[in-house]
């Protein structure tokens, strides 16, 4: 992998990501021909996607007040009820002019990228944030949730557009890719995973990418970074770090799959959508 963005070393790219996404995100939102546009996302409208970017942000910045603050982070809901709980807060601020939700967008954007770049070493690891769905994590989840809430929300924004073949800046999938087996090991459906036993393997090409030897047993979702794919049940290869992120957001499938058909059709149908 060309960077690991877990550690203080990748904060540079990592950053430089968020800037380069953070950007294209606006320069979308700022024309006001693109803003009833459907996106990929299911019922959310540009207009929504700026309503969750402040959602998700506010959060964050409350979460920070509080660990700064030494209060305890509130106890978290859960990814099983995300999807929902995201939706009910869009349709929420949909009374938003739409002036008005930008450049609270764009304001609290600038208080977040503030606190990212005044990270330090230590508190990269070990300084830890509530999250609302997920719980307390280290501080580096959070420039990665940026990347994946400007990064993959801009791409669903120019899938609306009509750049239905567009991929993901390569880069900005690669710094996601790691973030997606905690993805995959946060969305396991337990009625889906419900007397699985299966071992498969995740090939992702590139400078990105990697080889992972993945078990779901019992509902739980393990994984080991390995060259040693022997005795897996099934093999998903992805050309690029593009098609892997962009598949585990179920935007679309972009697998190779290959080994027992039966095995495939399980994996496939383990993950509930975020």
């Amino acid at each position: 992998m060309a960077i690991n963005p877990m550690d203080y070393s990748g904060k540079d790219t990592v950053l430089d990501v968020v800037r380069k996404e953070r950007a294209d995100f606006f320069n979308l939102v700022d024309d006001p021909n693109n803003w009833n546009v459907q996106t990929r996302c299911t019922e959310w409208e540009v207009r929504d996607l700026v309503s969750h970017m402040i959602d998700v942000t506010e959060g964050y910045l409350t979460a920070w007040d509080r660990a700064r603050n030494g209060q305890p982070p509130q106890d978290a809901v859960g990814t099983g009820v995300m999807g929902e709980s995201l939706n009910k807060k869009v349709m929420a601020l949909r009374t938003l002019g739409r002036d008005e939700a930008i450049s609270r967008l764009k304001a609290d954007s600038d208080k977040m990228m503030a606190i990212f770049e005044s990270l330090t070493p230590d508190e990269w690891s070990n300084f830890i944030v509530g999250h609302y769905y997920m719980g307390p994590l280290p501080t580096f989840f959070y420039p990665a949730f940026h990347v994946m809430d400007y990064g993959v929300h801009t791409w669903d924004m120019r899938w609306g557009l009509g750049e239905k073949t567009r991929k993901l800046d390569e880069r900005t999938a690669g710094v996601l890719v790691p973030y997606m087996l905690i993805l995959y090991s946060a969305t396991v459906e337990p009625k889906s995973a419900e007397g699985v036993d299966v071992v498969y393997g995740i090939v992702v090409d590139g400078e990105w990418g990697g080889k992972w030897k993945v078990t779901v047993k019992d509902g739980k979702f393990s994984q080991e970074m390995t060259d040693d794919l022997s005795g897996v049940q099934a093999t998903f290869h992805y050309k690029s770090a593009s098609d892997f992120v962009l598949t585990a957001f179920q935007r679309e499938d972009l697998s190779e799959a290959t080994g027992d058909p039966e095995a495939i059709k399980k994996i496939k149908g383990l993950y509930f959508t975020i």
